[in-house]
């Protein structure tokens, strides 16, 4: 008998830090897209306790596909890019999970989207003849404002007005013209001040690694709150001076690093890492066609860590906006579906990964995309059981809930 979906998650969440975990079961027992998004781990158990096959190619995969893990990001040679944006559960495994993932995530996500079934399984259509064909078509390609359409290329054209200023104007406040967090806030809680004294002097550190110690000049720090898998996770933004202050400073995103649930439930075998950062900024250089800016795999306090440029949450997609256009969703899935694609070609053949070819070759299976749909949407009727499982037992107090605003 498969062990209770509650059982499984208060196991996963043991020892996360308690305030931010709080918010992440909060936010689980809100929706149950939100559930489906706090719980890669679950979805891959389950995954291997129903037998899905998995005897496609191994590829690299992000190991968190779902409709929200895409997004805009400026990459270190200065080009915006749409990609896959989460690779925290990456991991090399059957190729196919990557997009079964996806696909259970456009049915789960439905409901709230205000989609029907006949409709939602037209976009999982979509979404699965996309990734096919870009794998048959074993070339990979990009998105970036010149090549893309639709929500995604409005999202592009809108990107000047979403900047680093105005994200450091939501994150934090100037007083006489110097900057400092915004904390508390939605987005961030306070540190104490041991942490924050570590915090710069590893900021210090950074500035000989890479050579621009007036870069990393620190500024200010805080606890992030972000996502909803990692909440509870040892993550911090800190104010660094950049470019010069005040509109010139660059605010960081350091988040702890932790094994791939994908790892742990795939028989695929993994390489050796240096740590976990170290593999999760590996897969995902690899898979995207330029990383973002200052992507690296550092030690902070003693645990692996990974370090980028925070960049503004704004610049993911408004799916419940699109879903109200006609043909809106149909043209984003689509290309969710190319990019999961593209990744895996663009790092083929690395650590025993498929090479282009063999993926073309598996791609040409004519009953793929309709084996996908049907073992997609039975993933998805699973997690609509364990999220009223997980509702139950949180309703009963088995979980922590936030603190009360006073």
């Amino acid at each position: 008998m498969a062990q209770s979906a509650a059982a499984i998650i208060a196991a996963f969440n043991d020892g996360r830090e308690p305030e931010r975990l709080a918010l992440k079961t909060a936010a689980m027992r809100d929706n149950v897209f939100s559930f489906f998004r706090g719980t890669a781990h679950l979805f891959w158990q389950r995954c291997d306790e129903a037998a899905v096959d998995a005897t496609a190619p191994a590829a690299w995969c992000s190991g968190d596909l779902h409709l929200e893990n895409f997004g805009t990001y400026l990459a270190d040679n200065n080009v915006a890019y749409f990609d896959v944006n989460d690779f925290d559960e990456a991991a090399k495994a059957p190729c196919d999970w990557e997009i079964l993932r996806l696909l259970a995530s456009i049915a789960v996500a439905a409901p709230s989207l205000k989609i029907g079934k006949p409709d939602a399984k037209a976009l999982m259509r979509s979404a699965a003849d996309a990734y096919g064909n870009a794998l048959q078509a074993g070339k990979a390609r990009w998105v970036e404002k010149g090549t893309s359409a639709g929500a995604i290329g409005q999202l592009m054209a809108e990107l000047k007005s979403r900047g680093r200023v105005r994200l450091l104007d939501r994150r934090t406040q100037k007083v006489k013209g110097v900057r400092r967090l915004d904390v508390p806030s939605a987005h961030m809680l306070p540190i104490n001040e041991s942490v924050r004294a570590q915090l710069a002097a590893f900021t210090k550190s950074l500035g000989k690694d890479f050579a621009k110690p007036d870069y990393f000049v620190f500024l200010d720090a805080a606890r992030r709150i972000a996502g909803t898998g990692s909440l509870g996770l040892e993550r911090y933004s800190v104010l660094i001076e950049g470019d010069g202050s005040p509109d010139g400073n660059v605010l960081l995103d350091l988040k702890a690093a932790k094994p791939s649930s994908l790892a742990m439930w795939t028989k695929v075998k993994q390489p050796s890492w240096a740590s976990e950062a170290e593999r999760v900024v590996s897969i995902q250089q690899r898979c995207q066609a330029i990383a973002p800016h200052l992507l690296h795999a550092v030690t902070f306090s003693g645990q692996p860590i990974v370090l980028k440029e925070l960049q503004p949450s704004a610049d993911r997609l408004d799916l419940a906006g699109i879903a109200k256009e006609k043909n809106g969703l149909s043209e984003a899935v689509q290309t969710m579906g190319q990019l999961a694609g593209w990744g895996q070609l663009r790092s083929a053949g690395r650590d025993g990964s498929a090479t282009p070819d063999a993926l073309m070759a598996f791609a040409r299976d004519g009953g793929l995309v309709e084996r996908w749909i049907v073992t997609a949407r039975q993933l998805a009727d699973q997690t609509l059981i364990d999220y009223a499982d997980y509702c139950r037992a949180y309703d009963a107090g088995a979980a922590a809930k936030p603190a009360k605003k006073t």
